[in-house]
């Protein structure tokens, strides 16, 4: 793999899903393949952790993870690559990101078959991983919501391959206009390349909840969607933005495999992913840097 920096986040707590916990497996699979010089980890707490009133599952726990990612992400030579972990260890990576770009405009596109924008109040289940976006705009409870230079401005938001909405999300996104590239037009990887430029953004933040792919192409997710985007449109996605685009980082998330073998039988999908996050792109713009 290429110079990028990777962070490992077994975090569990932000996730609803019954399978929360194969998170840790997951994560720690995919640590197994990055290259030890390039990769720190962030512990993460045992405890489940309380919501404090926040309307925000195990809000103490998800709190400390993202001071000690912050941390971790300081050492780090960008660009950096997070692995999960549920969705809600994108919100350290993506503020730095942001934070150490201020001279240019960065566009987060969110691979995933989730908005996760609902709010506290919004939310039908408390779980941050369904939240993670909104907090990134600014939306959130303290402790959890991004401030200052960290903070998402909606016109650059991208959601590709999106298509499960809760009610409330709907509404967030009819009314902010944010940017949705759907499933189908995911088959041109120049439909995403226009939705990033029409943000008016020079560097690109990509986020990818392993729950994007078609169910048919990967086992290992919580919250399986059918009718996905498929591994190869992904694969390419990724490396149009990087040639057209700063490269400000990434995230791989939502990996929950049943066994060490069925931990085996996805990896290659996602080294796959891995590799276009990191791997030359003929005629790529020089790697956005900064903010260490």
């Amino acid at each position: 793999m290429s110079g990028a920096s990777f962070l490992v986040v077994p975090q569990w707590q932000g996730s609803g899903s019954s399978r929360a916990m194969r998170l840790i497996d997951g994560a720690e699979a995919i640590h197994g393949d990055l290259p030890a010089a390039r990769t720190h980890r962030v512990p993460v707490p045992t405890a489940a952790g309380e919501s404090l009133g926040t309307g925000v599952n195990r809000f103490s726990s998800l709190a400390a993870v993202r001071e000690a990612a912050e941390a971790e992400l300081a050492l780090l030579e960008a660009p950096v690559v997070t692995i999960g972990g549920d969705c809600g260890v994108e919100l350290a990576s993506v503020q730095h990101a942001l934070a150490a770009h201020p001279e240019e405009s960065v566009a987060l596109v969110w691979f995933d078959a989730h908005a996760d924008l609902n709010s506290a109040e919004s939310s039908p289940s408390g779980a941050f991983t369904g939240m993670v976006v909104r907090a990134l705009l600014g939306d959130a409870p303290d402790g959890l919501a991004a401030t200052g230079p960290a903070r998402l401005d909606p016109r650059r938001l991208v959601l590709a391959g999106t298509r499960e909405l809760d009610d409330g999300e709907a509404e967030f996104i009819a009314a902010t206009g944010v940017r949705v590239v759907g499933v189908d037009e995911l088959d041109d990887p120049g439909r995403i390349v226009e939705a990033v430029a029409a943000t008016g953004a020079t560097a690109v933040y990509v986020h990818i909840d392993l729950d994007v792919l078609d169910p048919s192409t990967i086992d290992g997710v919580g919250s399986p969607v059918p009718f996905g985007v498929m591994p190869e449109r992904l694969t390419d996605a990724i490396r149009a933005l990087r040639a057209r685009f700063d490269f400000a980082g990434a995230g791989v998330t939502e990996f929950a495999p049943e066994s060490p073998d069925a931990a085996g039988r996805d990896l290659a999908v996602i080294l796959r992913i891995l590799g276009a996050l990191t791997g030359p792109v003929p005629g790529a713009p020089a790697t956005a840097s900064g903010g260490q």
